[in-house]
């Protein structure tokens, strides 16, 4: 896959498949749920040892366009909600 196509599957398509129509895209309107990556960097951080250890080359990441990540640090934010079918 490219990265776009990988994007894509981890994003649009599932969004579309459960249909959530405000989610998955970048347009206005929709929810704001942004990771921001490198994709020369990007590794997992966790290990079974350390499962909380965040992972690398992810610097900033937004939840309903609030910032939950900031510098490859949490923040004191809790954004998000459950999505539950009707």
């Amino acid at each position: 896959l490219t990265l776009e196509e990988c994007v894509a599957h981890l994003t649009a398509r599932p969004a579309a498949r459960l249909r959530l129509p405000d989610r998955g895209r970048i347009r206005e309107g929709y929810r704001a749920d942004l990771v921001l990556f490198d994709p020369e960097t990007v590794a997992a951080g966790s290990t079974f040892e350390a499962p909380r250890t965040l992972p690398t080359g992810i610097p900033h990441v937004l939840i309903d366009g609030r910032s939950v990540i900031e510098d490859g640090r949490r923040t004191d934010v809790l954004a998000g909600r459950a999505i539950r079918r009707a």
